[in-house]
């Protein structure tokens, strides 16, 4: 899933739902509470199986190379991150990605949310390797990030996602606008604007 270039997107974890943008064509998505087990989530392939076919589970951040996973998300079509600041964001998240046999720290797949821990989480940067696509490996980080988040009580999960990307999530159980809530979020390329155009101090 690509961020969103608004500001503050990461604060719509709220009850916020819905929200397609004109320009950019992204949906906030979230799972329906009655279809989301409490408990968790069942997966579709085990971390045994994954194994089996050369790919490690990792559920932390530790050991990743940062500049590997910057060149995946330039692979898939991300903008590239200043690697100390994708580091903090890394600490700051929920982080589920798989590893090739023999490039322990290089992600071929990556998931990670964003939250209080306790209500509210968003999901971001679900990449997966060109080479890789097509196996499976998208929906298994997916499954285990969201299991951890329900584990762990958080009820409301929401992500931003593409239009041609939309089924990908659905088959995960989320849904657009499940309540009719439509969420917003701080553009803040547009505060420059004024800024720029103004000669008086934009408000505080």
């Amino acid at each position: 899933m690509r961020p969103p270039q608004y500001a503050a997107a990461a604060t719509a974890a709220s009850t916020t739902t819905t929200i397609s943008w004109s320009s950019s064509r992204r949906l906030l998505l979230r799972p329906p509470r009655a279809a989301t087990p409490a408990g968790g989530v069942r997966l579709t392939v085990s971390d045994a199986e994954l194994e089996s076919r050369g790919f490690a589970v990792r559920r932390t951040a530790e050991g990743i190379d940062v500049a590997a996973l910057n060149e995946v998300f330039a692979r898939v079509g991300f903008p590239r991150r200043q690697e100390e600041r994708l580091r903090r964001a890394l600490e700051h998240s929920r982080v589920v990605w798989l590893s090739a046999a023999g490039e322990e720290g290089r992600p071929v797949a990556f998931a990670r949310a964003a939250g209080d821990g306790v209500f509210n989480a968003v999901v971001w940067d679900v990449v997966v390797e060109p080479s890789c696509q097509g196996l499976g490996l998208g929906r298994a980080v997916m499954e285990r990030l969201v299991d951890e988040l329900r584990r762990d009580g958080v009820a409301n999960i929401v992500l931003y996602a593409e239009t041609r990307v939309v089924g990908f999530y659905r088959q995960l159980d989320f849904a657009m606008d499940p309540d009719g809530i439509r969420g917003m979020a701080y553009y803040r390329k547009s505060a420059f604007a004024t800024a720029a155009t103004s000669s008086s101090p934009p408000p505080a």
